[in-house]
């Protein structure tokens, strides 16, 4: 008989509330169940699950239903019975779901009526037993407490008083894990549950979900559990991992697509949810999204996700400052950053009525300040009580001991803190701009183990940079770490909001208690801490600080000898006797699936200059995990070594949208592409590389060249502004300034063409490809003209004044024959003429031209002022020079240049007659 109608979504809110709530819920009211029905098994269950005995769920007679066969297995300690028995598992979910799923849909075919074949409560029960798996890997590795359970998810009866330990069946789970191209960080337990639950919840997103069962109401969130499980493989993982990026985006939108709006939890839900209840799953939905791409580095996207998280939980955040003491000994009170939120957060909180366990974390130091023995530095700044500070806004509260925010809230508040270390740069002033965040949770009253963990963790973190506070970290990381083996809190108390607040794992929060001892100058404490993680890379490092490598060479060998076929231990020991046999060995023992073997020997053949062997081997290196930080930029720079400049330009391409703050890959990226004139790609890679290396006079000039065949003269003159202040003058573009000045000289002579968008913008966004052509003068507004012109003067005058190259004068004369001024011009250029003039003029022929060109240009101008006043000073100045001029260059009378000397001097004798004439 089936079960009950909603059964299995009553099944499905039980099991997400003990991710949110720490109270045990009641079950689910409804009618009697048949005595065949599954639903006292799945009751059962799920009261395993929110009890927190994970452990009596897994043996339950629920799993002996589903996996009988374990009982007769004859076990062999040997990777190939892992794989023959997983398999087996395969098979018996696919038998006990796939089964009856054919069976009901026959029934539904031949009597048109509904299915009495319990579908529903066959997938209920298989998501309790997955969910029941990871949750265990959870406690395990995660949140604690650490406890006694079984190596094998479902046991072995016969073999289970024997048994102490996994052996190759945990390394068969581990290489499972490590497939997708990363190596597992650290000593992880139970990993064949964590194998175990993915099964489970991939095999009846299979059978159900994807088989067309549209009768099955409900198992939605199946999607989200298995978004949390690829979460967590990923963070079990020591890389990031593009295989499971692009898995958990899947799952991640089909969960927001079911449950990203308070209303859609409702309509799924109905009367079964608490008061408020739809817009805590939603934030938690956002949330856990945010934390997701965050995790990636979509610094963007993961904002969004925590801007809606923020407003279906009742927040809006904003850091205010206030007069505070940040020290006991403080005398007079400073300006402290502090979190405000919204007046009426406290109603929202008022109305979110689902339980929540009075037993919660309660905080022993939230008393005002909070100080300890460690440090005089208070715990929480203690705010001026009178004054201004007593209402800060006439929306806004401080967050502090009076105001009690919900469990969401306060991970909705810390993720914000995780998003503002994400974008921010690691130094100094972005502790302190979290600090706000910290200190918000550290006030609360009543926190759940994970958030009061975590705020703990970001103290940790931000107070063991500062030396007054270094020694209360310390501290502070002992306890979080002995904690974990506390029997209190009990495993339920640890699961709420264990995937919406993101800890790290047990062994990566080891891993950053021995660096802190580490940095305390503790190196023996924490050389066992990274022996027993089996963190091979930071125990050499400490055994270099202690000048013991060989020591560290000992310990990797004597391990290899009792487990030979682990790849990482031969990267290490490639890493510190720098030999490519040992990366060939990781290769070998990996079945060629170690990334972090290929990168080595991808370094090795690029510090060799076999940059052709590098660039394979970084493309094969990238094919298992295309995700790796600085993978892409040493794949462009072997690429552009090999003379390969496409695969170059894709490589720091992609290097770029992995990591956008890089600056000197978007360098790369826009000198790439002048090399293949693509001048408008490389205006906009030039101009995000310059976010990050302004002071390179370099990039400044390439990019005021881009600037300039774009069209946007306004940031060429800006870049080349930039040039000159950062090399102190020494730098001066002459071609470019020329080309310039010409676009200014074609303007006036087209002085009736439309204005030009592209020179009055300051972005330069909107700027397009332009040919030479189209390049030939600037057109705009007189006004915008002035503008542009006065900027360019400005650049040659600072020039001139530094004593620059003899051509800056030509230039410096042509801008005031632009801006009118003919008198100057004409200083400008007896100054060029005289910096040509030499005993090597009259014997050097280019040298003569060039002279003869300024000479030239010098009298018309002198002609033309002749003109315009009248005088005769100019005419006689020019015949003078021109008269000396071609007296002295008799030996270049067979050029053109002499020619038109000669041609320039009767002009000026005509003119002079001229006048002479008509003064007469």
């Amino acid at each position: 008989m089936a079960t009950p109608p909603n059964f299995l979504k009553s099944v499905e809110l039980r099991l997400l509330r003990c991710t949110f709530s720490q109270e045990p819920n009641p079950s689910p009211l409804s009618s009697p169940s048949s005595p065949h029905s599954l639903r006292p098994l799945v009751e059962a269950l799920v009261g395993f699950i929110e009890r927190g005995q994970f452990a009596e769920a897994l043996a339950s007679d629920a799993a002996r239903l589903v996996f009988g066969f374990a009982e007769s297995w004859e076990f062999q300690n040997s990777p190939e019975c892992a794989v023959r028995f997983y398999d087996e598992v395969e098979r018996a979910v696919e038998a006990f779901i796939g089964d009856a799923v054919s069976a009901a849909w026959l029934q539904v075919l031949d009597t048109g009526t509904e299915s009495d074949l319990d579908v529903e409560g066959r997938c209920a029960l298989l998501m309790c037993l997955g969910v029941a798996a990871l949750l265990a890997f959870m406690q395990q590795n995660v949140t604690g407490p650490i406890g006694k359970f079984s190596p094998f998810p479902i046991p072995f009866f016969r073999l289970e008083e024997s048994s102490d330990g996994g052996g190759e069946w945990d390394v068969w789970a581990r290489n499972k894990l490590t497939a997708v191209g990363s190596h597992v960080h650290g000593k992880f337990m139970l990993l064949q549950y964590f194998v175990y639950a993915k099964i489970l919840l991939s095999k009846i997103k299979e059978l159900i979900l994807e088989g067309g069962t549209s009768y099955i109401n409900g198992c939605r969130t199946l999607y989200w559990w298995l978004c949390r499980l690829f979460l967590l493989q990923q963070r079990i993982l020591e890389e990031l991992s593009s295989s499971l990026y692009d898995i958990l985006q899947l799952f991640k939108y089909s969960t927001l697509s079911q449950f990203g709006k308070a209303e859609h939890v409702a309509t799924y839900w109905g009367i079964m949810l608490y008061e408020g209840e739809a817009s805590a799953i939603a934030s938690l939905a956002h949330l856990e999204a945010g934390i997701i791409e965050n995790k990636y580095g979509r610094v963007d996207s993961s904002r969004s996700h925590l801007e809606c998280a923020e407003e279906f939980s009742g927040l809006h955040l904003t850091v205010t400052g206030a007069l505070g003491f940040r020290t006991i000994h403080q005398v007079d009170a400073k300006p402290q950053l502090i979190l405000a939120a919204n007046k009426d957060i406290q109603n929202h909180a008022q109305i979110s009525q689902f339980p929540r366990d009075s037993i919660g974390c309660e905080r022993k130091d939230s008393d005002e300040g909070g100080l300890d023995d460690c440090s005089d530095i208070l715990m929480t700044p203690r705010l001026v009580v009178n004054g201004n500070n007593d209402s800060l806004n006439e929306h806004l509260t401080h967050i502090n001991k009076d105001i009690n925010l919900t469990y969401i809230q306060q991970a909705v508040v810390l993720a914000k803190c995780l998003h503002l270390q994400r974008r921010s740069r690691d130094d100094e002033l972005s502790g302190w701009e979290m600090a706000p965040y910290i200190e918000a949770i550290h006030s609360q009253l009543q926190s759940c183990y994970t958030i009061s963990s975590l705020c703990d963790i970001l103290r940790i973190r931000w107070e063991s940079t500062r030396s007054r506070t270094k020694q209360r970290a310390l501290s502070m990381m002992d306890k979080l770490v002995e904690i974990i083996y506390d029997a209190s809190p009990v495993p339920y108390q640890r699961t709420p909001l264990s995937y919406g607040v993101y800890i790290p794992t047990i062994p990566a929060l080891r891993k950053e208690y021995g660096e802190l001892l580490v940095s305390c100058g503790l190196i023996g404490e924490a050389l066992k801490v990274f022996e027993d993680l089996e963190l091979w890379d930071n125990l050499i490092y400490c055994y270099q600080l202690l000048g013991k490598k060989a020591a560290a060479v000992d310990l990797i060998k004597a391990r290899l000898d009792d487990v030979p076929n682990d790849p990482r231990l031969w990267c290490s020991l490639g890493d510190v006797t720098n030999t490519d046999a040992y990366y060939e060995k990781a290769l070998e023992v990996s079945n060629n699936r170690s990334a972090r073997a290929k990168r080595s020997l991808a370094r090795n053949a690029y510090n060799r200059g076999d940059y052709e062997t590098s660039k394979t081997l970084w493309e094969s290196a990238l094919a298992l995990n295309s995700l790796y930080p600085d993978g892409w930029f040493a794949l462009g720079a072997a690429a552009l070594k090999a003379r390969d400049v496409d695969k170059a330009l894709d490589a720091y391409t992609r290097s770029v949208q992995i990591d956008p703050d890089n600056g000197e890959a978007w360098n790369n990226v826009a000198c790439l592409h002048m090399v293949k004139k693509k001048s408008k790609a490389a205006f906009i890679a030039f101009k995000e590389a310059l976010k990050f290396r302004r002071n390179n006079w370099q990039l400044w000039e390439n990019f005021s060249n881009v600037a300039l065949d774009v069209g946007n003269t306004r940031q060429a003159l800006e870049a080349t502004k930039m040039v000159l202040d950062l090399s102190n003058n020494k730098r001066v573009d002459v071609e470019l300034l020329d080309k310039i000045l010409k676009k200014f000289e074609d303007g006036e002579r087209n002085s009736n063409s439309d204005l030009s968008s592209s020179d009055i913008q300051d972005d330069g966004d909107s700027c397009e490809e332009t040919n030479p052509s189209q390049m030939e003068a600037i057109c705009a507004e007189p006004r915008e003209i002035e503008l542009l012109l006065d900027m360019l003067g400005s650049i040659l005058q600072q020039i001139v004044r530094s004593g620059g190259p003899q051509d800056i004068w030509g230039l410096y004369a042509r801008w005031h024959r632009i801006k009118g001024n003919l008198l100057m011009c004409s200083e400008a250029l007896l100054k060029l003429v005289r910096s040509f003039q030499g005993s090597e003029l009259w014997h050097n022929k280019e040298r003569f031209k060039n002279f003869a060109h300024a000479s030239l240009q010098l009298c018309k101008v002198y002609m033309e002022i002749a003109s315009s006043n009248g005088s005769r000073r100019e005419l006689f100045a020019a015949e003078m020079h021109l008269r000396s001029s071609v007296k002295q260059a008799v030996s270049f009378s067979d050029t053109d240049e002499f020619k038109n000397l000669k041609a320039c001097l009767d002009e000026v004798k005509k003119r002079i007659d001229a006048t002479s004439s008509e003064g007469a």
